[in-house]
């Protein structure tokens, strides 16, 4: 099959279905744009920030990407391409998009409020304390999973202590001192543009003159030579100080000048893409469809059967939990306008999906390589990521050249590393958040608790909770935890749907749109989750396998409960619609 038929018809449908379906969505629900936002209301220059249409896109887009939509398409495409394209575009534009644009919507609605005080609104205390449990600990599996990804980007071994060589090891020193550069430039950047006023086109021009030059400098100078486990290590004190700053000063500078990154990083994959059809050799080799069970890999990609571990194995690039953390985490805090609701969640979603389909593209192009490489770790492909880069680098290298292609590879590898970053610093702040509201009373903030719980509530020691488990369970390795990271995931997103459809209901809004989403990822995530358990303590049992069964064992009873909870909300609506 031709790769550019299949990403030019992808982003045709996407867009159908931002304008026609997501159109739908803005005005059933009511956006209002002259709606005075909790970013203006609560402005407090740490967390209620207004931020413009661009630079919060970038934040919220940065935050949600991740490393989300490469890793799940390219570990799926064990079961055939077709099964895959279809969920990221069928999943995206009815499910994901739906889910973050209401998760956006109903905290803009509730002053920029956490699902878990929607929820509180709609379903009481109990249920939101057991939300903000859940989610807490779905956050934890973020940060180990994200950091673990960026650690085996950066460092010099992989989890198991493996040594990378040859030009992967060369793509890893100049990644990881890229990334620190570029850490030093968004600071600068935030000061400029929130505390000196420098404007906005001229500050962006400068940052993306800057990205270049640091990009420049780290490829030909690379002094950091750490190991994975000295990166774990490095990245949990980095995510430590970045989530209890204030935004302006790395968040949004970050996640502002990262899009541009992602924005190359995708421009350049569609050139790739369209480049190498037109020369010729622009078709995937993955077979359509391989069978409901997946066929045995060489650790790489995913395994089990299609149901339901195609639906948790691709998240970010379809629906995702941790995007309505961070649409009523932060996000909503910085909306200027709700007019920029459906851009900023809906259209972010959409995007996220054509980046995933171009993942399937990429490996599409490899699949022969990967499929006759005998060791991965040695030949440099020690993650999806280096196999995405290693797609849309060879790719250009049938126009352009070897010289063109292996600076593209670093440059991708590159882009998908500061992608992680910024969903890692996002989710930690987003963990603290929910940390401090188990312990603050109703109408109180953090600042006004006293006693023992004055003590857990304090920015750092919340942070301390999220960044030591994550970061445990990260030295493991991701290829351990990304299963358990997808099924909490996707139950969060099922949960986040559930949340969204009551308070709907609550409010006398449609949410029908909600009932086919829900009841499926909900389906779908409960039977990973007792798989998932079940393989625990039936393979070798080690204390990573134990706790991960308890997690996952946590997961299902919270999420049974919940639903439970929210199913009753539902008829209790119906009732009082029918005798009105």
């Amino acid at each position: 099959m031709n790769i550019a038929i299949i990403l030019i018809g992808s982003i045709i449908l996407l867009a159908l279905g931002y304008i026609f379906y997501g159109g739908w969505l803005a005005k059933q629900w009511g956006v209002e744009p002259d709606r005075k936002t909790p970013a203006h209301e609560l402005e407090d220059g740490m967390d209620y920030v207004p931020a413009k249409t661009p630079v919060l896109m970038g934040h919220h887009f940065s935050s949600i990407a991740g490393a989300g939509p490469i890793n799940g398409p390219i570990q799926a495409a064990i079961f055939g391409w077709v099964p895959v394209l279809l969920w990221v575009l069928i999943g995206g534009i009815f499910m994901g998009g739906v889910h973050d644009f209401g998760a956006l919507f109903a905290s803009v609605r509730n002053k920029g409020q956490s699902i878990g005080e929607v929820i509180h609104h709609t379903m009481g205390r109990r249920a939101k304390r057991l939300f903000l449990v859940f989610g807490f600990l779905t956050l934890v599996l973020v940060v180990a999973a994200f950091s673990a990804i960026v650690a085996s980007t950066f460092g010099t071994t992989n989890a198991a202590g493996v040594a990378v060589t040859g030009a992967a090891l060369s793509s890893h020193l100049s990644t990881a001192t890229i990334s620190v550069l570029f850490i030093v430039l968004a600071i600068l950047f935030g000061v400029f543009v929130y505390r000196l006023n420098t404007n906005l086109a001229v500050a962006s021009i400068v940052g993306v003159l800057g990205i270049v030059g640091i990009v420049a400098l780290g490829l030909n100078w690379h002094p950091i030579a750490l190991s994975y486990n000295a990166w774990m290590w490095i990245l949990g004190v980095y995510i430590l100080i970045a989530s209890v700053t204030p935004v302006w000063i790395l968040l949004q500078p970050r996640d502002y000048l990262s899009s541009f990154l992602l924005y190359f990083m995708m421009g350049v994959s569609v050139i790739a893409i369209v480049g190498a059809a037109i020369t010729g050799t622009g078709h995937t080799d993955i077979p359509a469809f391989t069978g409901f069970t997946a066929p045995e890999s060489n650790g790489l990609f995913a395994t089990g059967t299609l149901f339901p571990a195609l639906f948790i194995t691709i998240a970010c690039g379809a629906i995702s939990g941790f995007h309505s953390l961070v649409s009523s985490g932060t996000t909503a805090k910085q909306i200027d306008n709700e007019r920029s609701m459906k851009p900023v969640s809906y259209g972010s979603m959409l995007i996220e999906c054509a980046l995933a389909v171009i993942s399937i593209c990429a490996i599409g192009y490899v699949w022969h390589t990967i499929q006759t490489t005998p060791d991965l770790a040695a030949a440099g492909l020690t993650s999806p990521p280096t196999i995405f880069a290693l797609g849309i680098s060879n790719m250009l290298g049938t126009f352009l050249g070897d010289s063109a292609a292996a600076v593209a590879y670093s440059l991708l590898v590159l882009a998908v590393s500061v992608f992680c970053l910024t969903s890692l610093d996002t989710a930690t702040r987003l963990a603290r958040y929910m940390f401090q509201e188990l312990w603050v009373d109703d109408g109180s903030s953090w600042k006004d608790v006293t006693g023992f719980r004055k003590v857990l509530v304090n920015p750092y020691v919340a942070t301390l909770f999220t960044v030591v488990p994550g970061v445990a369970l990260g030295m493991t390795g991701y290829t351990k935890i990304w299963p358990l990271f997808g099924a909490a995931n996707q139950l969060l997103a099922a949960l986040g749907l559930l949340a969204v459809c009551a308070w709907l209901g609550n409010v006398g809004k449609n949410n029908k749109m909600f009932y086919v989403p829900m009841c499926f990822m909900l389906i779908v995530t409960i039977s990973s989750l007792i798989q998932t358990i079940i393989a625990k303590f039936t393979g070798p049992i080690d204390v990573w396998a134990i706790v991960q069964a308890v997690i996952a064992i946590l997961l299902v009873v919270l999420a049974i409960v919940l639903t439970v909870e929210s199913i009753r909300t539902l008829v209790a609506q119906h009732k009082a619609k029918a005798k009105a």
